[in-house]
């Protein structure tokens, strides 16, 4: 047998340099979790990298999370207690007594992140920037509330000069359709943005119809001054009425040209007003009695003035003022640090009026597309919330790590974008049949495993509101109704895509959708992924066929949801939209009878069911694993969490 030779041992250490050792050992042993706990560094989970932190240029949840520690409304979310607004970046707020006017008194010591004071005129810079036409803001409509936010948000300029008009001989609403607003400037066609003059005489008129007067230039409306009898005008509408608008609409393209205002403010002020530097006055096109809850969301934050026109022009998106080193914010926290798909940092912002209160030192979000990676990383100790929790982790937190596991109510929807302007989806027969192949509750046993819901209607029911049951999963019917529309199964159907994001949970549900298609209805549907940003991208574009989406409520009322879908909206991307429906909107908004407000509501929601832009799937729970030290969070329904007032306690 081999020699065994004892091995060399060093000399003793001295006490001192043992003591050193063995404290650095432990300090290497500790996760990050328990750094973070020490540092007061709040570690989450944040899905994947953000498209941007600008309040006014984003609408994803995940985006909101940062923007929410970063920016503070003129009220934020109470901790614990839902519907609940308390004082943020104003100290306090009355109305008249019909909820149309609201006046807002600032914090005294409300600053900016590099101690300049936040005043009113920031507030008022904020919303004319956001409904400026000029900005991709694709949230505008969060501000149509405010008075005249619409006209100048869409650039309604015939509607601006003739609304109060009594001499108008045509009903208000024809003012926004051709020949006045237009089309679209993405429907212009072969025509494109060539100049009237240059046309023929038969191109002229389709010119007109497609981009309408609104959308001509100050050559193509003096063009049409000398000749009116270029546009297809009302039968109704007087010669007089006509000659003022045309003149109106001239001399705002003039002042536009040179320069003088780019909105329609001199013509239709906007519902918002600095009364001095402290004190904001609100007016609204209807009575919002809720207003406050909806100053919460982010396209209500006010951005640094004096920071966005340094980096670059009003309108123009997505310019260096949000990068760290030139940001600065009202929130409670100010940016530290962006490593692009490695983690974004906040730290506590010292000039906050609140800073007292603040219970963590910074939040640290990742970017983690994985979920099941996500929920290993904190089972290990190395943050302390996910963003969500996989299906197979909600099954196995329940059982190994109850304490960590959160189950809670959650008013959001997930569903399908239907391009309502392609064939075959541009037949509500069509879309109705995949909607009733959809086997829903199979979806929530065998796929997400999270106690969701099945959707039989856009808005989740919450409170009073109980929306229209009106999809169900039938596959006899889904069968009937596509052969009515003239498709027969696989037979002559054509090739449409399914367009979501690039997660893996994402791609399971869609090929589960895409199996009940292709077993209830014969057809079969190309599944297409993508990362978030290029995902968002061909959503606004309208580059997809079926689009999966989800809306979380921005506020506890049913408009959150159905607001989402007016033509033309900056989220709808469905191409979908009826007077009807935006007009039983506009009846709610000045119905003061709670119950007669929400029967109205859910009228509309039965119109957009009966059309089919948006096919419902699940109403949502949030399912994640959250640490024990973590202490003051609790179930929201909107999940919007203040991270003020979060703290770490091991």
């Amino acid at each position: 047998m081999p020699m065994r030779i004892a091995p060399v041992l060093p000399p003793p250490l001295p006490g001192a340099l043992l003591l050193c050792c063995t404290l650095l050992l432990c300090c290497e042993e500790r996760t990050a979790v328990e750094i973070a706990n020490k540092e007061g560094i709040f570690i989450v989970g944040n899905s994947t990298e953000p498209k941007g932190l600008d309040p006014h240029l984003v609408s994803g949840v995940l985006e909101s999370n940062i923007i929410r520690a970063l920016f503070e409304g003129l009220a934020v979310e109470h901790p614990s207690r839902d519907g609940t607004a308390l004082p943020g970046a104003a100290a306090r707020w009355e109305h008249n007594e019909d909820f149309t006017e609201w006046t807002f008194h600032l914090q005294p010591e409300g600053k900016w992140s590099d101690g300049l004071p936040v005043t009113a005129h920031d507030f008022v810079f904020s919303y004319r920037r956001l409904l400026n036409p000029g900005l991709p803001a694709e949230y505008s409509e969060m501000l149509y509330f405010l008075r005249n936010a619409e006209l100048l948000n869409r650039d309604l300029r015939s509607y601006a000069l003739l609304r109060d008009s009594s001499e108008l001989g045509i009903k208000p609403d024809q003012l926004k359709i051709p020949p006045f607003q237009g089309a679209k400037a993405s429907d212009h066609g072969e025509l494109g943005n060539k100049p009237l003059t240059t046309l023929t005489d038969k191109e002229r008129n389709a010119y007109l119809q497609t981009h309408g007067l609104d959308g001509l230039t100050l050559a193509d409306l003096q063009v049409v001054t000398r000749d009116p009898t270029l546009v297809d005008w009302p039968m109704e509408m007087p010669a007089k009425t006509r000659d003022h608008l045309l003149q109106g609409l001239l001399d705002y393209a003039r002042k536009k040209e040179e320069g003088l205002y780019h909105d329609l403010s001199a013509i239709a002020p906007l519902g918002v007003e600095a009364l001095d530097d402290y004190t904001l006055h609100i007016s609204l096109r209807g009575p919002i009695p809720y207003l406050p809850e909806i100053t919460k969301h982010s396209t209500w934050y006010p951005v640094p003035r004096h920071v966005v026109l340094k980096y670059g022009a009003v309108d123009e998106p997505f310019t260096a003022w949000t990068e760290p080193g030139n940001i600065e914010s009202n929130g409670p926290f100010q940016l530290k640090s962006w490593r692009v798909n490695h983690h974004i940092e906040v730290e506590r912002n010292p000039c906050y009026w609140d800073a007292q209160s603040v219970g963590l030192n910074g939040i640290r979000y990742l970017p983690i597309t994985n979920f099941y990676t996500e929920a290993r990383m904190l089972l290990d100790g190395q943050m302390h919330m996910t963003y969500t929790l996989p299906p197979e982790m909600i099954v196995y937190a329940r059982e190994h790590h109850p304490e960590m596991l959160r189950q809670e109510p959650y008013v959001a929807v997930r569903f399908m974008r239907v391009n309502t302007r392609k064939p075959p989806l541009d037949n509500p027969k069509v879309r109705h049949a995949l909607a009733a192949a959809l086997d829903r509750e199979s979806l929530i046993n065998n796929i997400l495993r999270g106690g969701q819901l099945p959707a039989t209607g856009i808005t989740p029911p919450f409170g009073d509101y109980h929306p229209p049951a009106r999809i169900r999963f039938d596959p006899d019917l889904a069968r009937r109704l596509l052969k009515e529309s003239g498709y027969a199964g696989s037979s002559g159907f054509p090739d449409i895509n399914y367009l979501t994001t690039d997660r893996d949970s994402a791609r399971r549900m869609a090929e589960a959708v895409q199996a009940m298609w292709r077993e209830h209805l014969g057809i079969n549907v190309r599944i297409v992924q993508r990362e978030w940003t290029t995902y968002l991208e061909k959503r606004y574009n309208g580059d997809f066929d079926l689009c999966a989406g989800n809306w979380t409520g921005d506020y506890l009322d049913p408009t959150t949801f159905l607001e989402l879908w007016i033509k033309d909206g900056g989220n709808n991307n469905t191409g979908w939209g009826t007077e009807e429906f935006t007009t039983l909107l506009r009846k709610a908004e000045r119905t003061a009878n709670p119950a007669q407000r929400l029967a109205i509501l859910a009228e509309a929601e039965s119109i957009l069911l009966e059309d089919l832009p948006v096919i419902p799937n699940y109403w949502y729970t949030t399912n994640y694993l959250l640490r024990p030290e973590v202490k003051n969070w609790h179930p929201l329904l909107l999940n919007t969490h203040p991270f003020k007032f979060v703290e770490l306690k091991p």
